[in-house]
């Protein structure tokens, strides 16, 4: 019997707090013996053969962390006189271009990216923003407020208000606001009973919902303080919070709610989940494929894996392969780095 090992690394970020004291679980860790040059060299020659040789800059972007990739284009650039990024759109198209241009963000950057694209242009990716916005914790949406300030040159907030309306803009506003608590060492017992009391209050003990109150809940408190409020909201409501939120809200309000409470509870697993609904029947959804497997590879895809093994019977890696072609499922593959 292969028992799966999962090996995470607490990474603190800087002011040290409890909350930043996240551990990451990433399938794309740094090389060792990395040279920078060699790789340039090799990404030069990939773009320049015949029909392009793939399989080399796969190789090479999905075995590097995004600092190692940004100082190979460094190298290239030196080298070839050329931007590597330009030299990559050039060379690659469709999916595996898409993959590849991803890689060349930091992980801040790309989720910046997709927040941009899902609000640009006429109609809203509701998807999309909900799963990023409702998913990252307070320092990766401090993180990417400011990478998205710098790369827009406008406020994620006002865009995110000008493109969203009613309950479901407000709370997407709050989470953006980050104003969630830290976590505390000190269990405040009274504040759980005090919470879980007015969830309750404002949704399955009364006519109508007091969005407000779930929003400034869910929005303002940490994450350990919470799971316990949900746990304690079962002693109060014949409905666990899940089951509360689908007979209160509907919509995108009702999707943003679930998303938050699912990643309170287990966010490894709502990825999963994610990931096995975007590929379920024929072929994939690949726009959630692509960002759930770009955005997660140096933060917890190791753990995703490992959840979405035990839960749906099936390794990442052989569902990916199975559902999946060509070049992208070689880019897919090579950041899910191993099978279970």
């Amino acid at each position: 019997m292969r028992t799966s090992l999962t090996l995470c690394y607490v990474t603190p970020s800087f002011p040290l707090t409890l909350q930043t004291l996240e551990p990451t679980c990433p399938t794309v860790v740094a090389a060792i013996n990395f040279d920078p040059d060699k790789d340039a060299a090799r990404i030069e020659t990939a773009i320049k053969t015949k029909g392009v040789d793939e399989q080399t800059i796969i190789d090479v972007l999905t075995k590097r962390t995004y600092s190692q990739r940004r100082d190979v284009a460094f190298a290239y650039e030196r080298r070839a006189k050329k931007d590597m990024i330009s030299a990559l759109k050039g060379a690659l198209s469709g999916s595996l271009e898409t993959v590849i241009l991803g890689l060349m963000k930091s992980t801040s950057q790309y989720d910046a990216s997709e927040i941009k694209g899902s609000i640009k242009g006429l109609g809203t990716d509701e998807e999309t923003l909900i799963e990023i916005l409702c998913s990252r914790s307070n320092s990766e949406l401090v993180e990417i407020k400011s990478v998205y300030k710098e790369m827009f040159k406008k406020d994620l907030e006002k865009d995110v208000a000008g493109d969203t309306s009613g309950d479901f803009a407000k709370l997407l506003l709050a989470l953006v606001q980050t104003k969630r608590a830290e976590p505390s060492s000190v269990v405040d017992y009274e504040k759980i009973d005090e919470d879980a009391r007015a969830l309750y209050d404002a949704g399955v003990k009364r006519k109508g919902t007091d969005v407000k109150t779930w929003i400034s809940v869910m929005s303002e408190r940490s994450v350990p303080h919470l799971q316990k409020v949900f746990d304690r909201y079962k002693s109060y409501s014949p409905y666990d919070m899940q089951e509360s939120i689908r007979k209160e809200v509907k919509g995108d309000l009702e999707k943003s709610f679930l998303t938050l409470v699912q990643c309170f509870e287990n966010k490894q697993l709502y990825f999963a989940n994610r990931l096995s609904d975007a590929m379920k029947g024929k072929g994939a959804k690949e726009k959630v494929l692509t960002r759930i497997m770009v955005s997660r590879c140096e933060v917890d895809l190791l753990k995703i894996r490992s959840e979405f093994k035990s839960v749906h019977g099936q390794s990442l890696y052989k569902t990916i392969a199975e559902h999946t072609k060509g070049d992208y499922q070689k880019v897919l593959l090579g950041l899910c780095a191993g099978d279970d």
